[in-house]
């Protein structure tokens, strides 16, 4: 890359008087209105003030173009289904096309929609629906019960160890959105606290002063 004092087409010693009569004369030559560009005027300024602001021969010469900021990482995408759509009908949590037919109905955002989780965020899968304005059920936050429980029907969620949560539920995908988040994109079905398997474990929203199971 040209130094500035090449730019203003002098030798590196020049004094003060030789600097600012070449700065007048470049820049009459390199206006776009003397048949110039505007980006060579600009670069014409740029080296004149660079020099004026102390910039010695020897010293790197920034890049006029720097290189722009990196996009902030995205974080995983949440796809989910109100599990009380899949009852209404007559779906199974377990059709290959299960999201693919809620796509194609008219519901709700309550019901059905996507969101993108904060990247590099500890909050857990609750807490980011509920930052989004979103009801989900919730009971004891701890791990205590499966009020808040989800499906995990595409992707990766893991489970922490201390929960309620029996290996066959694990092993059918069903989450504690109270205690963890997804680690990749995934599809999810929540209020899955109406199947018979998980309502067994499920505590009375009234032993939770701010408890929500709506």
């Amino acid at each position: 890359m040209e130094s500035p004092y090449d730019v203003l087409g002098l030798d590196e010693d020049a004094d003060e008087r030789a600097i600012v009569d070449a700065y007048r004369r470049r820049v009459k030559e390199v206006h776009p209105d003397q048949g110039g560009s505007a980006e060579a005027f600009q670069e014409v300024k740029t080296a004149y003030e660079r020099i004026q602001n102390g910039w010695e021969p020897g010293e790197p010469v920034p890049d006029p173009t720097p290189e722009p900021e990196p996009p902030e990482p995205a974080g995983p995408t949440v796809e989910y289904l109100n599990y009380e759509v899949i009852e209404d009908h007559g779906w199974s949590i377990d059709d290959e096309d299960l999201f693919e037919k809620a796509d194609r109905l008219a519901l709700s955002r309550a019901d059905y929609g996507e969101f993108e989780l904060d990247a590099d965020s500890n909050e857990s899968l609750l807490e980011a629906a509920e930052e989004r304005d979103y009801a989900w059920p919730f009971a004891c936050r701890g791990g205590a019960c499966t009020n808040c429980a989800v499906a995990v029907v595409e992707g990766e969620m893991p489970s922490p160890k201390s929960h309620i949560l029996p290996s066959d539920l694990l092993d059918r995908g069903i989450r504690l959105s109270c205690l963890t988040a997804p680690t990749t994109d995934v599809k999810i079905v929540y209020n899955v606290k109406h199947m018979p398997e998980v309502s067994d474990l499920l505590l009375p929203a009234s032993r939770f002063e701010q408890a929500s199971t709506d």
